[in-house]
């Protein structure tokens, strides 16, 4: 699989104040970017395109290893970082200069090359204080489960992200890449905002069967570079069939999600002996869930309105009622771009394509965001008080004192007892106050 992305940034751009970013998507500007190379002592780059990896940096412990790739969508690294649970539970990256703006950060796994090694490590990750993601026994094995991507702003030039171990081996990370998207992409609705992470949780290309990052499929670098995985039919018991076209696809690559024309070229239809489309995954109950379908009418034999008509249901309900595609979009091999917010109580999600006039329903990708509400940090006073007592007292780094003190909520650190004071909006520690430095 191709890693890669033209005109990165220079390393020197890291010195930039937040005053020089770039304010918003212009696809003839390079959006900026970095990726690292974690337990790397030089800057990496990867064939064929020549993708820039930097050397490691912005660590606060852990040790370098050799890496083991446990999946063919992994960059092609020879290094990470693990961090030993006798270091502390929780360890960190602080990326420092980085511009005030949004971001795809996504996280690629991998496995120490060492026998003597848990083989597949179990932990949790956290962007700017918030947990986002948490590895499950056997993500090693699936492609889609070797790497943590998420939506988030960066509000102070600077982005964390931490590692929480569970207790289960060293947690271990091959690399990191911070690529800003436009402000306003995957704006879902009231919702939004910069209080909200967005998790990926599922990102399909119909009908090809091939999975592609958008550099693959001819995007451009505004996208974040995402991985879609390819799929000919959407459930393995379903009597789906793929079908494809080399026809030009208008209101493609597009602000502020920049789509790539090519998940329009393929798409999933229904046939005569099962018209209906379903689609099922696992969630975390109890979740709002951002989901997003693209549409664009390819079939030979569809050429006007009305001639395919179907809703669109999620978990039951009615979310989008006889969608007609070329009457929406305005003609045939044109992108159609639906987005509806759900609440799901259960542990799947269910679409269902139901046809309700014409011919069967059709799909040519599918994005499932789960919304994370962003949590509030430790107020700034109580983290440096606290950081003086972990200096002057040299604690022992067992206890992990790394990243922010009370957030996540999960994993605080060890023997902080914190409160959340509403009338600051912020964490604060007990006993702490005549620590403050001012």
């Amino acid at each position: 699989m191709r890693r890669r992305s033209l005109g990165l940034l220079r390393l020197w751009l890291l010195a930039f104040s937040a005053a020089s970013a770039v304010l918003a998507a212009d696809p003839r500007k390079e959006p900026f970017t970095i990726r690292i190379s974690c337990g790397s002592f030089d800057d990496v780059r990867t064939a064929p395109t020549n993708t820039l990896w930097y050397r490691d940096f912005g660590y606060t412990g852990g040790r370098f290893a050799n890496a083991t790739r446990p999946s063919f969508i992994i960059p092609p690294l020879k290094t990470l970082r693990h961090f030993p649970l006798s270091d502390g539970p929780e360890n960190c990256y602080y990326i420092n200069n980085v511009p005030n703006e949004h971001y795809q950060v996504r996280l690629f796994f991998a496995l120490v090359a060492d026998p003597n090694l848990d083989s597949e490590p179990i932990f949790d990750v956290s962007v700017e204080g918030t947990l986002f993601s948490s590895l499950l026994l056997g993500w090693s094995s699936e492609d889609e489960k070797t790497f943590a991507e998420a939506l988030v702003f960066v509000q102070d030039s600077s982005l964390s992200i931490c590692f929480h171990s569970t207790g289960h081996g060293d947690p271990s990370i091959l690399s990191i890449e911070v690529l800003q998207i436009d402000d306003s992409a995957y704006k879902l609705g009231p919702s939004w905002g910069k209080g909200t992470v967005l998790r990926t949780a599922k990102r399909l290309t119909c009908g090809s069967g091939k999975p592609a990052f958008d550099e693959d499929l001819n995007g451009i670098h505004w996208g974040g570079d995402r991985f879609w995985l390819g799929v000919k039919t959407l459930s393995s018991s379903s009597d789906d069939q793929p079908i494809s076209t080399e026809n030009v696809i208008a209101e493609t690559l597009l602000a502020p999600n920049f789509y790539p024309q090519s998940i329009y070229q393929s798409a999933i239809v229904g046939t005569d002996r099962q018209p209906s489309l379903s689609f099922e995954m696992d969630v975390t109950p109890n979740r709002n869930y951002s989901v997003w379908l693209h549409f664009a009418e390819i079939e030979n034999g569809i050429t006007a309105e009305e001639e395919r008509v179907f809703d669109v249901l999620i978990n039951g309900d009615t979310a989008f009622k006889d969608i007609d595609i070329i009457r929406m979009a305005g003609e045939r091999f044109t992108a159609l771009v639906l987005n509806k917010t759900v609440v799901v109580t259960g542990t799947t999600l269910t679409i269902v394509l139901q046809p309700v006039k014409g011919t069967r329903a059709i799909i040519s990708a599918i994005e499932v965001f789960e919304i994370i509400l962003a949590e509030k940090k430790t107020l700034t006073q109580e983290v440096s008080a606290l950081q003086t007592v972990k200096g002057s007292l040299a604690l022992p780094l067992r206890l992990g004192w790394n990243g922010d003190p009370c957030v996540p909520q999960q994993h605080p650190w060890s023997g902080v007892e914190c409160q959340f004071d509403d009338t600051k909006g912020h964490w604060v520690i007990d006993g702490l106050y005549d620590l403050y430095i001012t």
